[in-house]
Parts: structure tokens; C-alpha cells; sequence
């Protein structure tokens, strides 16, 4: 029996409409919505490893008859070629013209798809191949169709009265359909003709002619439209265009159309070389009739690595004006940017060191900030650490910096900071302590403006920082209900020693009060930057406890408590920073309950003795039941800032939809923050979401009302606006828990 090119039958196949098997979106793999799952049964146990690198066909089947012209296979017989089979009941092979049929249908299973076919005929010498009545599914995906015709002339298959679909055939809620399909193995295009999509049976769109990639090769061509509308931009329609411009960069031009501002032209150009990367992104918009000005966005984000410790990167951002994210952004803390960073540098690391050479810049992106509030630019600012180990327990280190600060309304100045430091880390399986001893010189070089008449313009300070870190971890086993559990007591004790310096002579460049938190309790200063070293006498004591089920470690309940107790009234402070109590912080405590894996609880809280006040509160609580569905709460509370509800949802109504919302409460203004509404309707292979969203623009408490549709078609893509980017901002755990 001669050689059956089974290769030549996968291409007449590889492709039905606009379907490739390794783009099907895996949100979409639940059949469980689905009936009659597969159109298809697998013929054959699915292939696994490395494919075979062998051409040979081996041929089995229960007879073979030799003529004088033909030789003929009857009764279950099966080809194999690498990981490729192919079974019929009987193929007969012509000598003389090197040709074969089948004498019935013809089924065909590789690693990527299978099919049944009517018959199948072929031309050994043409290289050609010829199949009737072809149903086909892919194996590891939901893409499945059907062709009247499917014939194969060397690289280019043809399709004729070909569907593709990510629905089972019983239950087409979509589906693509063309009068014939030309498919371009070498060139990796295929040409649609006459070209359908179908929504429940219902035709939606109609294409004469339509190209398409038909594998992974990049190529340029038009993604899926986004469309909107708010009441601010009116309709938003918005096209992107992919440009293939190399193997190595690219470029993604998207002009939008805003119909009371006018037409956007943005773009990005993503480049990718041995040691660099990075992007470009930029937008324009001439003459906004809203804001009677021309407004803009300009990004730059780059990476090189230079060898293997070293590497550089820059991230550069710009915008037209301060009201640019408030009227362009589409999420409460999108709009709520006042400062937008910009910053590139050097920076290396190794085994016991890092180090950094930055610069970095501000700009005020809030009308409610004056001109020069933003914070000084370091121009540039060098940092690193650096540590040694000598013994088991002893090491050595630097700690340090050197930063120019630069301001256009301030006055300028250098800062040296050096923290030099010896640590003893002792500790066992079971215990921990760690003394450290440190020497922090400060050092300023200052422009005659910011020194006061008969001041020193070389500032210094110096003084020693002490600390001591320990820890114990105790653990015990016991029963409840049945299942093994331990539990844990760990208590902590960390102890900070700063005499105090008088600090009112030195500049404030980048110093800020840090808020209290549960890490903030172990820090060595209460301050950021290098422009305070807090005194400290003072001792933290601090307790946690876990519950951990013994058979798999999770943790069912986390409990943490702990205080900083002041032996010295602390002295160093700042212009506006809060007072301190003179016996020590508030209280902190946290905990986290989660008795199942269907729902948990978590508290963050704060309560200062002192003043019989809490500054800090906040609990949340989610919950996850059924199939998909999802509730999250939580009470967020910061003292004289902050009091807020947050409430979000996904409730399954029926198997296939559900209602989602979202209602963001400030307790402190009486006004909702952002409140979304949206229904979902889902299948195996068909999304609808209905969005319909209010929410506060920060800047000028003013609401912004917009409406979002998406059109999520499996195996194809999506129209509308991307509303799982939107409800996974607005909705916690919505992609990982909802189906």
C-alpha cells in the first residue's frame, strides 16, 4: 500500500471561518452551560510527549487485496502517521494514476482537531484531496463546524458551505458561515467569501469578502471596536488598527471618535529587542470642543538589562493639562490622579547589595493642587545597601543615599545620608532575636534661600539608632469537629532606641508623618525620607495567633495585636503632623477568619487609650456560593478623612444570567461614590453584559453617568466596550470567581 499523505487531510481542515484553536479565550471552556457537549466523540485516546519524528504510515486493517491496478483495504482499517490517525472501512488505491478513494465515511483525529467526512478522494501525483459531508471539532477547545466540500491542492485548502461555531450544533447561539473558504498554508491567510454571522439564527452582519490570519503569525489588520457612551463624551466609538511593522516591534493606532469632544488619535508602538523592551504609548486630541484646548498623553516604559546584575529603566509620563485624567479617566481612582511620576534610572543588584541611580520627576495633574505643590524632583538620586555577613551571627552593612533636590518655586539642596550598621542574628527552629546597632549621619548642602539669615548652609546631623527584634513561635495540635488542627502563639517583642537632636534647623525635601499600620510597629523611624530620625525609647509588644488545619496548612483564623509603649515622650515632629500620645501608639489589631473556602472576614482596627478615639477602622467579608456567585462588604474608616460603604455583587439568577452591581457610599458627604448596575447573560460560548455605571468625578464632586455593552462571541472575540476590565476594577475577585 503506498504512502496516504494524512498531513494534506488536517490542512483541508485546519481552519473553518475566522477559527483558530489556540485563540479560542479560555473563559469561555465551560460546557457545563451547554448541552450535547461534543459533536464529535474522541476515535482515539488523545496523544501525549513529544510528537514522532518518523514520515513512515504504518496500515492496518483486516484484509488486503492485491489486483493488477489497485490494492484495496477492507475492515476496520486504520493509518497512523507521528501522532496523526486516520480509520474507514474500506480505501482503495490506484496504481496507475495514483489515486485513492474511500468507500464510506472517513474519520481523522491529530493532536489539535478530529473529523468525520462522507468519503474522501485524493491524487497522490497532483497532490490533491477532496472530502464531502466534513464535520470537524477541535479537541481542546469549543470550536466545532461543518463543510459541504473541503479539498486540498498542495498548500491551499478550500472550504465550501463552511460554518464554525463555539456552541455545540444543537444550540447555535452564534455562528460564523461563508459560501467558500480559501486557506493559504504557506502564507498563513485565508479569504472568506460571502461571510455570515449569525446570532440565535439571526444574521448580523454580512461581509462580501473578508482575509484573516489562519496561525500565530503576527499580521496587520483591524481588532474588535470598542463602543460607549457617558454623558460627558456623549458616544464613544473607539478602532483599533494593528500594525505588524517587524518581528521584533509593532504599533496599535486607535483613533477615537467622542461625540462632544471630537476625534482622538492615540497609539502605541511595543518594541522588543536581545536586551531591551518597552512601549510608547501616546493620545491626542486637537481642539476638545468641551475644553476649547488641544489635550494629550504621552508614555514611554523601557527596560534594558545590561549584564547580570545590572539594568536600566525608564518610565516617563506627560499629560496636556491638570484636568486630563479627570475628564478622560473611567474609574473614580483613575480620575482622582493630582500627581503623575516620571522617573528612569540605573540600578543594579547582587548577592548582599543593591544599588540605584535614579531621577525622577511630578507633575501636578489636579486643579485643586497651585502650582509648585508638587514635590521636589531628584535630580538625580543615588541609593544602595550593602551587606556582609562575618560569622553566623554577626553582620555588617551601609544603608545610604545622595540626592539632589531640585524645585521650580523652592529652594534647592543636596542631601548625604549614611546609616552604617553591625547586626547579630541569633535564633533557633523555634526563635529569633536580632540586635542592631547603627550610626545615622546626615549631611545637607543647601541654596542661601532655604538657610536662615546667620544659618549654616552645611547642615548636619548624627546620631546612634539601636534596636533589638525577637520572637518565639509556639504551636500546639488538637481536635475539632473531627478534623486535626494547630494552632499557633507568636509573640514578638521589638525594642528602639534614638536619643534625641534637635532637627527644626534641617530642610523638609521628601519627609512625611507614615501612618500607623500593623508593619508600621517594627519600623526604625516614624518618618519617610532622610529629613527626621525620630528619638525613640520605646518597646513594642505585639501577639499573633493562627489556626491552621493540619491536613493542608490553611489557615482558618489569623489574630494580631500589638502596641508601641514610649518609656520617653517622643520630641521630633514636623509642621502639621498629628500629636503623639505620651505613653505610646494606639492599639492595632487585624485578624482574618476564613472557615471555609466559600467565604472569609478580615479586620483591620485601631484604638487609641489615650484619647478614647479610634483612628483607623475597616472590616471587610466576602462571600462565594453557588455557581458564581459573589458577594463582597466592607466598612472603610480613616479618623477626620475617610468613613465608606462598599458593597458588591455578582447574583446568578438562572444558569445563564445574572445581575451585577456595585454601590460605593461615602458615610462622611452623604453621597454615593460610584453605584453600577449590569445584568450578564452567559453561555459555553456567548457573554452579553449591560453596564450602566455613575460615578464621582473627584475633582469636582460632579457624577458622570455611562452605559457599556460588550458582545463576547467565544472563538471570535468581542464588541463593545472590555466591561470585565471595568467590573474587575469595580467588583473584588469578579474574574476568578464568577464562571
Amino acid at each position: 500500500m503506498p504512502k496516504v499523505r494524512l498531513l494534506s487531510l488536517s490542512l483541508a481542515l485546519a481552519l473553518a471561518g475566522n477559527a483558530r484553536a489556540d485563540d479560542v479565550p479560555s473563559a469561555g471552556d465551560d460546557w457545563a452551560l451547554c448541552p450535547a457537549a461534543e459533536t464529535l466523540p474522541l476515535f482515539q485516546p488523545l496523544a501525549t510527549g513529544p510528537a514522532p519524528v518518523s514520515n513512515k504510515v504504518d496500515i492496518d486493517a483486516s484484509d488486503f487485496v492485491y489486483e493488477e491496478n489497485r490494492t484495496t483495504a477492507r475492515g476496520a482499517v486504520e493509518l497512523r502517521q507521528q501522532d496523526r490517525w486516520l480509520g474507514t472501512e474500506e480505501l482503495v488505491y490506484h496504481h496507475d494514476s495514483e489515486t485513492f478513494e474511500s468507500a464510506g465515511e472517513v474519520k481523522y483525529q491529530d493532536r489539535r482537531m478530529r473529523f468525520l467526512a462522507g468519503d474522501v478522494h485524493g491524487n497522490q501525483a497532483e497532490d490533491s484531496l477532496r472530502l464531502r459531508d466534513v464535520q470537524y471539532q477541535f479537541n481542546d477547545q469549543l470550536g466545532n463546524g461543518r463543510a459541504d466540500v473541503a479539498t486540498v491542492q498542495g498548500e491551499v485548502g478550500r472550504l465550501e458551505g463552511a460554518t464554525y461555531s463555539t456552541c455545540p450544533p444543537g444550540q447555535r447561539q452564534w455562528e460564523f458561515s461563508a459560501g467558500s473558504i480559501e486557506v493559504d498554508q504557506a502564507s498563513g491567510m485565508g479569504t472568506a467569501r460571502d461571510a455570515t454571522v449569525r446570532l440565535g439564527g439571526v444574521p448580523v452582519l454580512w461581509l462580501p469578502y473578508l482575509r484573516f490570519p489562519t496561525d500565530e503569525r503576527r499580521r496587520t489588520g483591524l481588532l474588535a471596536p470598542n463602543l460607549g457612551w457617558n454623558d460627558d463624551d456623549g458616544l464613544k466609538y473607539e478602532q483599533p488598527i494593528y500594525l505588524n511593522l517587524a518581528p521584533n516591534y509593532d504599533a496599535t493606532l486607535t483613533p477615537r471618535l467622542y461625540g462632544r469632544r471630537g476625534l482622538m488619535i492615540g497609539g502605541e508602538f511595543r518594541y522588543l529587542l536581545p536586551r531591551h523592551h518597552g512601549e510608547v504609548e501616546a493620545l491626542w486630541l486637537p481642539d476638545d470642543r468641551r475644553a476649547d484646548r488641544d489635550r494629550g498623553l504621552f508614555r514611554w516604559r523601557h527596560f534594558s538589562s545590561l549584564d547580570a546584575h545590572w539594568y536600566a529603566s525608564a518610565d516617563l509620563n506627560h499629560v496636556s493639562d491638570d484636568e486630563y485624567f479627570e475628564d478622560f479617566g473611567d474609574s473614580l481612582s483613575a480620575t482622582s490622579v493630582s500627581l503623575l511620576n516620571s522617573r528612569a534610572g540605573l540600578y543594579g543588584r547582587g548577592l548582599g547589595w543593591h544599588l540605584s541611580l535614579e531621577a525622577q520627576d511630578w507633575q501636578i495633574t489636579s486643579p485643586w493642587l497651585a502650582p509648585g505643590a508638587e514635590p521636589y524632583r531628584e535630580l538625580p538620586a543615588l541609593r544602595g545597601a550593602w551587606t556582609r555577613p562575618l560569622h553566623d551571627w554577626l553582620e555588617v552593612g551601609l544603608r545610604g543615599e545622595a540626592v539632589r533636590f531640585d524645585h521650580d518655586t523652592l529652594a534647592d539642596g543636596t542631601r548625604v545620608d549614611l546609616q552604617p550598621f553591625l547586626r547579630l542574628p541569633f535564633g533557633g527552629p523555634a526563635w529569633y532575636a536580632m540586635p542592631e546597632f547603627s550610626w545615622r549621619y546626615t549631611h545637607y548642602s543647601l541654596d542661601r534661600a532655604l538657610v536662615p539669615p546667620g544659618g549654616d548652609d552645611s547642615p548636619s546631623r548624627s546620631l546612634p539608632v539601636m534596636s533589638l527584634d525577637a520572637g518565639a513561635f509556639f504551636e500546639r495540635e488538637f481536635q475539632w469537629r473531627g478534623e486535626g488542627v494547630v494552632q499557633t502563639l507568636e509573640p514578638r517583642l521589638f525594642y528602639l532606641y534614638a536619643p534625641y537632636r534637635e532637627q527644626d534647623h534641617l530642610p523638609l525635601f521628601d519627609t512625611q508623618p507614615l501612618t500607623l499600620s500593623w508593619p508600621g510597629l517594627f519600623r526604625s523611624n516614624r518618618f519617610s525620607g532622610g529629613d527626621r530620625q525620630a528619638d525613640a525609647d520605646q518597646v513594642t509588644v505585639a501577639l499573633t495567633s493562627r489556626v491552621l488545619g493540619a491536613a493542608d496548612g490553611r489557615e482558618w483564623l489569623s489574630a494580631s495585636i500589638g502596641r508601641v509603649h514610649y518609656f520617653t515622650p517622643p520630641r521630633v515632629t514636623i509642621p502639621g503632623a498629628p500629636a503623639l500620645s505620651d505613653e505610646g501608639s494606639a492599639w492595632v489589631v487585624e485578624a482574618s477568619l476564613s472557615p471555609s473556602g466559600n467565604w472569609n472576614l478580615g479586620l483591620a482596627h485601631q484604638w487609641d487609650p489615650d484619647g478614647e478615639r479610634t483612628p483607623l477602622s475597616a472590616v471587610r467579608g466576602q462571600w462565594r456560593f453557588g455557581d458564581g456567585g459573589l458577594v463582597n462588604a466592607s466598612y472603610r474608616y480613616r479618623e477626620d478623612l475617610v468613613e465608606q460603604t462598599d458593597l458588591s455583587f455578582v447574583l446568578p439568577v438562572s444558569q445563564q444570567w445574572s445581575v451585577l452591581g456595585r454601590w460605593n457610599w461615602s458615610l462622611r458627604d452623604h453621597a454615593s461614590l460610584e453605584s453600577l448596575l449590569g445584568v450578564e447573560w452567559r453561555s459555553c460560548c456567548v457573554a452579553l453584559r449591560v453596564v450602566a455605571r455613575e460615578y464621582v468625578r473627584e475633582f469636582t464632586g460632579e457624577q458622570r453617568t455611562g452605559i457599556y455593552i460588550e458582545l463576547q462571541l467565544n472563538g471570535i472575540g468581542g464588541l463593545g466596550r472590555d466591561t470585565v476590565r471595568l467590573l474587575d476594577d469595580a467588583i473584588l475577585d469578579y474574574s476568578r470567581y464568577s464562571r
